[in-house]
């Protein structure tokens, strides 16, 4: 055989073999590298704050309340002017209702203590307006499951404001009925006929006594909260007495129905804490109350 064809059978060979390792190496096991494509992170986009009841509130700015994922503490360091003008207006206008709606995803763990977190966040806002002088009456709390996006320090904005008109029951009997059950852990307002200790019983605040006392019984470190508040008639140190009063007497009634002495808290407030306006008759009667809620 000639060295030219020689050569050639060589070359034939070493190809053949070069494209039987390339077809076994990254057509069979696919371990060749193909071009890489970087996918850029999504950016994050902070949503800004915005609080309108028609024309007569208009709080806005770019920044939000701060949520850490999975927590329900927020950080109200950027936004707390516009929610301290928000408690403002609240209070300055006591026929105005606020609904806070918590944001949550369903990525993030659920709240130990309420159905999900969303409510959980939104009733700690709640919780700052009433600390701010807001009447609880005035704050309504719900929640909504959005698929959140989350910064690279692993916190989210945002939260949603509705308004309404607040109409408050002119009767004892009709605020009582106004009090609808939800769960245990949701605060629960109590009523009393004029110069009477004992509260007027409904089939919603029977619905919360009944699944407080079976939740008490299975969780023996958890108690049951009894506050009793007044309305602004009357001296200070009278009014937090008589709170005190009702509420040992709501107590006493939990008692005899079956829950453990040591899972009953009592608390008087007085006049502190109002729920409604003390400016009209509905808001003092509004305000004449035993709260309880399981915590």
């Amino acid at each position: 055989m000639s060295s030219g064809v020689k050569t050639i059978a060589w070359i034939l060979l070493v190809g053949w073999i070069g494209g039987a390792t390339y077809w076994h190496v990254c057509k069979i096991k696919q371990l060749c590298d193909g071009p890489t494509t970087e996918t850029a992170a999504p950016t994050y986009v902070n949503p800004p704050l915005s609080i309108f009841d028609g024309t007569k509130l208009k709080l806005s700015s770019s920044f939000n309340v701060g949520f850490k994922k999975s927590i329900a503490a927020p950080n109200y360091a950027n936004v707390k002017k516009e929610l301290d003008s928000l408690a403002a207006y609240l209070k300055s206008n006591p026929n105005r209702k606020l609904t806070v709606t918590g944001l949550y995803a369903s990525m993030e763990q659920k709240s130990a203590t309420f159905p999900d977190l969303g409510l959980a966040r939104a009733e700690a806002l709640k919780k700052y307006l009433v600390e701010m002088g807001v009447p609880a009456s005035q704050v309504a709390t719900t929640s909504k499951m959005i698929e959140l996006q989350f910064s690279a320090d692993d916190s989210t904005h945002g939260m949603e404001f509705g308004f309404d008109s607040l109409v408050i029951p002119k009767t004892e009997e009709a605020l009582a009925a106004a009090e609808k059950y939800e769960d245990a852990f949701k605060p629960m307002d109590l009523y009393f006929q004029t110069s009477s200790t004992n509260y007027i019983q409904t089939e919603d605040n029977q619905k919360f006594l009944e699944e407080a006392k079976k939740y008490l019984a299975s969780h023996k470190d958890k108690k049951l909260s009894i506050t009793g508040h007044t309305d602004n008639v009357g001296a200070d140190d009278k009014n937090l007495a008589l709170s005190g009063k009702r509420a040992e007497g709501v107590k006493v009634a939990f008692k005899k129905y079956g829950i453990a002495a040591d899972q009953l808290t009592t608390e008087a407030k007085g006049e502190t804490q109002p729920k409604a306006s003390n400016d009209t008759p509905e808001g003092r009667k509004a305000n004449r109350r035993v709260s309880i809620v399981v915590q």
